[in-house]
């Protein structure tokens, strides 16, 4: 019901306002690519300045009387407005200008209904624009009678709209129902990996930043990828080796946007968690874009409404082709990595990408030649099974010398395991010198 879209694009006057009262204001230009994204095809770009909305029109009345001029010499299907309309400022701009009209919120859910592919996406989707129906309801019924109170006056517009009403609340019960359960399966997977030593590295970032790109180049993976807003929506995961690391999940995350709509945010809850509760966010900046700024400090505003604000964070500065530049690794004063300078288009840097990430995760590695006695077989077998034996020495006293490699905690669990301590180990000395590095 949600999903049926025109294949031919639809054509738009878009309404851009300046507005004098404190919120940032929206870029026209990536205004125009929502609605290009939408499949709208639009024919003018109203603009202006106020110091406030209008109350009744959200314009003023020479912008309304510009808006209807517009409509019926393009002969647009709609208008749409960068901003956030109330109910009754939709209804009251439908009725002057005799056509649809949509604001901000209303567009991007629609291009989140397009992209929806999987059978959650496509739920999310749905309770975000139920619950942004459930508020606008009242327009569609505007031409049956309201109860006026007396009797004999009493018309069946009021009885019609309370059964919507009813329909709509009780669909909604039903879809975040069923989002629990994805929700607790999400859980159950997350506290697999927990218990499994997995971390999750998370790719956030603000839309079209080149984020599936990265993904693709990075898996081999075949995640969708276009040059426009709001490519992927489905969050897609992959197990990926790093080394000093072992695996990790990789999971690639719907964009952000500048004022991107709360009711999203709440519907988008159990994908959006899969961020917050990763072990490393790879921020990916379109380094290219004029705007870079502030749509960092967009990623960052939403990621502090998910809780994820504080988690550690690494910044990928992508598309370094368009700008000349060569691939590099920032490092703060501790030598850690902050940020890495790649093009996921060309591959260049992503080399660099996963040693940083390799330095930002890895933990605290065991190097040495550790000499097993016969009755730890069963050692030398696990330690086999981790791959962290690179070379073995059998010695006269049927001992075995293994050169080995893998992170402490590793070691430690195959230790406990075998009930054995880190101190009961026999560690050798070769060339004269200690050989464990920590």
């Amino acid at each position: 019901m949600f999903f049926d879209r025109p294949d031919s694009g639809e054509l738009a006057v878009l309404v851009h306002l300046e507005l004098s009262h404190g919120q940032a204001p929206e870029d026209p230009r990536e205004f125009e690519e929502l609605v290009l994204s939408a499949g709208g095809d639009p024919v003018a770009l109203v603009g202006g300045q106020r110091a406030a909305p209008h109350a009744k029109y959200f314009v003023g009345t020479g912008k309304l009387e510009e808006l209807r001029a517009l409509v019926k010499e393009h002969r647009a299907e709609l208008v749409i407005f960068n901003h956030t309309l109330s109910p009754s400022q939709e209804r009251n701009l439908e009725h002057t200008l005799e056509c649809r009209v949509l604001d901000r919120t209303g567009l991007i859910l629609d291009i989140f209904a397009q992209r929806a592919r999987t059978f959650e996406g496509k739920l999310q989707v749905e309770l975000a624009q139920l619950r942004h129906m459930s508020t606008r309801l009242v327009r569609g019924w505007t031409h049956l009678e309201r109860q006026k109170g007396g009797i004999g006056l009493r018309g069946p517009g009021e009885t019609q709209l309370e059964t919507d009403r009813r329909l709509l609340r009780g669909r909604i019960t039903a879809i975040e129902k069923r989002l629990a359960k994805v929700r607790t399966q999400r859980d159950q997977g997350r506290r697999s990996r927990q218990r499994a030593d997995i971390p999750t590295v998370s790719l956030v970032g603000y839309t079209n930043a080149g984020k599936s790109t990265l993904f693709n180049r990075i898996t081999d993976a075949n995640v969708y990828a276009e040059d426009q807003l709001f490519a992927t929506l489905d969050p897609t995961m992959r197990r990926l080796e790093v080394p000093d690391v072992g695996a990790l999940i990789l999971a690639d995350t719907v964009g952000f946007i500048s004022h991107l709509p709360h009711k999203l945010v709440q519907a988008f809850r159990a994908t959006l968690e899969e961020a917050s509760n990763s072990s490393l966010l790879l921020h990916v900046i379109d380094a290219a874009a004029d705007e870079r700024m502030h749509n960092i400090e967009q990623v960052e505003e939403v990621l502090a409404e998910i809780q994820a604000a504080e988690l550690p964070q690494l910044r990928v500065f992508n598309k370094i082709d368009l700008m000349g530049m060569a691939p590099r690794i920032d490092r703060d004063d501790n030598g850690k990595p902050v940020a890495v300078w790649l093009s996921a288009q060309t591959g260049e840097g992503v080399d660099l990408l996963i040693e940083a990430i390799s330095d930002a995760l890895g933990r605290e590695m065991i190097a040495g030649q550790v000499v097993l006695p016969p009755h730890q077989g069963r050692l030398r077998a696990k330690l086999y099974q981790q791959q962290a034996v690179a070379y073995e020495e059998h010695r006269e006293d049927g001992s075995v010398a293994l050169d080995i490699r893998l992170p402490k905690s590793d070691l430690m669990r195959l230790l406990s395991a075998e009930q054995l301590r880190f101190e009961q180990l026999q560690w050798s000395r070769r060339d004269g010198s200690g050989r464990i590095a920590c």
